[in-house]
């Protein structure tokens, strides 16, 4: 078979990567959204309000239901179909994901989809491991031949942690105003539905975009690309997690994808929450002090990314 046949066979199509960040959304959403509320509530409030993540658990089924701990569900169910589509990698093995072919790459810029996938493979043939070496002094460009590429394919760590900062700011213009909606709608309090500010997220974009127009949309965006640059911490140790589990142990690859995917997002929150406070009281401009909501943020890291992870690739790896 010829390179040309192998780059068209290893090329996934287009649509497999919206289908998977679909079923990733839907899998984040349902497991992570109930975390992600009390988060969101004891970012905003003040101490007198609730004692800690428990009580504010308790007090919102108490008082709302559990249909109250999925408040601002829509925006996020919708974004993160997108966003995953676009940010996390295909279940590519660890020598594929050394190996990027041409075509991928080109693929990511018509559809948008995997911008993290082809962020890693810009930075690698253009800056980490150029196939082709800079030209000569007399003019003539050295084109490294197939079967010397081979030291060449390998992108460093540090390499998808830069992706990761690239892919956190893409998604970041899809993520500021579905976070910003969502927010909004997780620390209504009031269960008579007639007494809430915004009766749902399309109510709650229009009564800010006539308002304060479409900058009001995207209020907390600068908050929010801080917020995502720490995705270098989240595909940096990715990488290193995927790496340690394939070389030494003989975890199935979707083990390999929950638990790297699990624990890097434990070092994601770890390094990222205090921007997450900040951005979470930009969008709903409150003010507090402290780090409450670290607890459900780090329960919630682990088992949401995992399932979302672990959804992504398995579609990815089932569909034709």
């Amino acid at each position: 078979m010829s390179h040309k046949q192998d780059e068209q066979k290893a090329s996934p199509s287009n649509y497999k990567g919206f289908v998977a960040g679909v079923f990733s959304g839907i899998g984040k959403l349902s497991v992570g959204h109930p975390f992600d509320t009390v988060k969101v509530r004891l970012q905003t409030t003040q101490k007198s309000q609730f004692r800690g993540p428990l009580d504010c658990l308790l007090q919102t089924i108490r008082k709302e239901g559990v249909p109250g701990l999925y408040k601002g569900a829509t925006p996020p169910l919708i974004g993160w179909m997108f966003m995953d589509s676009m940010s996390v990698p295909p279940p590519y093995t660890l020598r594929q994901r050394e190996e990027p072919t041409r075509k991928e790459a080109d693929d990511g810029i018509h559809s948008m989809l995997g911008s993290l996938t082809y962020y890693r493979r810009l930075l690698n043939e253009n800056i980490f491991n150029p196939t082709t070496l800079p030209y000569t002094p007399g003019g003539i460009q050295k084109i490294i031949p197939p079967q010397e590429q081979e030291a060449y394919r390998k992108l460093p760590t540090i390499g998808h942690a830069i992706a990761g900062i690239m892919a956190g700011a893409t998604v970041s213009f899809i993520a500021a105003p579905v976070e910003h909606i969502k927010a909004r709608l997780q620390v209504q309090y009031a269960v008579d539905k007639t007494k809430r500010l915004y009766s749902g997220p399309i109510n709650c974009a229009q009564r800010i975009y006539t308002i304060h127009g479409l900058p009001g949309i995207y209020h907390g965006l600068s908050a929010t690309l801080l917020f995502r640059s720490f995705f270098f911490f989240w595909w940096g140790s990715y990488d290193i997690f995927t790496r340690l589990f394939s070389q030494h142990t003989t975890l199935s690859t979707p083990a390999i994808n929950f638990w790297a995917g699990g624990l890097s997002a434990q070092v994601f929150w770890i390094t990222s929450y205090p921007s997450d406070v900040v951005k979470q009281r930009i969008m709903t401009d409150k003010l507090g002090e402290g780090r409450r909501g670290f607890v459900p943020c780090f329960l919630r890291a682990f088992p949401a990314n995992a399932v979302a992870l672990v959804a992504f690739e398995g579609v990815m790896r089932t569909l034709p």
